[in-house]
């Protein structure tokens, strides 16, 4: 039952997401044609079998039992229905064919014109509520990178301060990540190791390597975790409350081995494999307590104590000394925007993203990406859209303008059947004067068809193979 509910909840947040692109992309077409005074026959959310539809005006309007695109019929045009029985009557003054070119080439890219304004919307707003929020890089001394990690293959080593990307400054240590950052090639990391200043050239195909971790995202993509040993609470009658530990404390070895990281105090304990610990802790003297026992040291602001306990075992084989990270340990700064920086800084973020993605799909024709490991289908869409949705409004609304603008790129690509496609042939007829044979056009259209469907076969066997391993 479990099993089934959380398959719902994955197939509920991609059908909201795409549900709601689909409209926008397929509104930007019919409130362009209606413009223009073309007639719409049937405006539709979803594909065949229909299982809702009403007549109003001359426009049936549909919803599809299948959730992932839709489509809007205008009449007087060949798409993907391949309906030319039109084409044996002369043009009626509101058909798409009876219309200069110009406005034609309007109405094709307005699916995605709507799908760009309402990304850049989407920005704007998220921007305007919430601000941004950031992780100050000087505030991150240093950070802990997981063996054989995109971040480890790099050069970069546990311990490392990172100051630079790009030969830039790095003020934010989100920006790692940014877009802007991302679009470098090559790209450089620069860290402060032992007084020295080192540089660190990533991989070819960076973006690829990333996406092929199977992170959920952010840092752990780089093989990155900056969450200190520090901890915030203690489980009531947990080995680690017995033995005295409490929030605030900071753990710094177990056994013989240092511990600064919570990465690495998890990894500690599970290869305890259930045996007895001796942890050593760190307290500020600020927050020793008179009935406290005695430290075992003090030095430098802090008190520090020892005591052996022995991890308890959770019902998945795993262990546990009862106590949780503190939150607070990483600082987090938030930046509030009035109406005009707010838009500039929604806008800002929405062309970086744009930008990256133009420059992405070049990278991906010219093979300086790995396409299988890079495009993600229906399925990682899905487990993007689901974990995105878990963290709040405000990160579901950011994967929609993020997925709203992957649609617009992928839509206005030369390929038969998509808008870029439609657009190529109206270009076409403008510099010419001609217009393509219809008979051309129903082949390329055709052999248009076929390929999207072997591609979205391709994507969803790799996302099958990426997710399911």
């Amino acid at each position: 039952m479990d099993a089934v509910l959380n398959f719902l909840s994955y197939f509920f947040w991609v059908a909201l997401a795409l549900g709601i692109l689909v409209f926008i992309h397929e509104l930007g077409h019919f409130l362009l044609a209606r413009f223009f005074g073309m007639r719409v026959d049937a405006f539709s959310i979803g594909f065949p079998p229909v299982v809702w539809r009403k007549q109003i005006g001359e426009t049936e309007y549909r919803i599809g039992a299948v959730p992932l695109g839709g489509y809007v019929k205008i009449a007087g045009m060949i798409d993907e229905s391949m309906d030319t029985d039109f084409m044996e009557s002369e043009p009626k003054l509101d058909e798409f064919r009876s219309k200069p070119v110009w406005q034609r080439i309007v109405v094709i890219s307005g699916g995605v014109i709507f799908n760009m304004i309402f990304a850049f919307l989407i920005f704007i707003g998220l921007a305007l509520f919430y601000g941004k929020a950031y992780v100050p890089a000087e505030s991150v001394q240093g950070v802990y990178v997981a063996d054989s990690s995109v971040a480890y293959n790099m050069g970069v080593r546990t311990g490392d301060r990172i100051v630079g990307v790009n030969g830039e400054r790095l003020d934010r240590f989100d920006d790692i990540l940014s877009p802007r950052a991302l679009s470098a090639n090559p790209y450089f990391m620069s860290v402060e190791r032992g007084g020295d200043t080192l540089t660190m050239e990533g991989p070819d195909r960076l973006v690829s390597e990333l996406s092929s971790t199977q992170a959920e995202g952010g840092l752990e993509a780089f093989g990155f975790s900056i969450e200190p040993s520090q901890i915030g609470a203690t489980v009531p009658g947990s080995p680690a409350e017995e033995a005295g530990l409490r929030g605030g404390d900071r753990i710094v070895a177990i056994d013989s081995q240092d511990v600064a990281y919570w990465v690495e105090l998890v990894a500690a304990v599970q290869q305890a494999d259930g045996g007895s610990m001796l942890l050593r802790w760190s307290r500020l003297d600020s927050l020793v307590l008179a009935d406290d026992p005695a430290p075992v040291a003090q030095e430098g602001g802090f008190a520090f104590y020892e005591a052996t306990l022995t991890p308890e075992e959770k019902g998945d084989g795993s262990y546990a000394v009862g106590v949780y990270p503190d939150p607070s340990a990483i600082l987090v700064e938030h930046e509030r925007y009035g109406l005009i920086d707010g838009v500039k800084a929604g806008v800002h973020e929405a062309w970086a993203l744009t930008s990256f993605y133009a420059e992405f799909v070049g990278r991906l024709i010219t093979g300086r990406e790995n396409f299988r490991e890079s495009v993600g289908g229906p399925l990682i869409i899905a487990k993007a859209t689901k974990e995105a949705a878990d963290t709040g409004a405000r990160g579901f609304w950011n994967i929609v303008a993020v997925l709203s603008i992957a649609l617009a790129i992928f839509n206005i690509l030369p390929i038969p059947v998509l808008d870029g496609g439609h657009l190529i042939f109206l270009i076409y007829e403008g510099i010419t004067r001609r217009e393509p044979s219809v008979k051309f056009r129903m082949v390329v259209q055709q052999v248009g068809f076929v390929l999207l469907l072997a591609f979205m076969a391709f994507v969803i066997f790799n996302d099958a193979v990426r997710w399911f391993g």
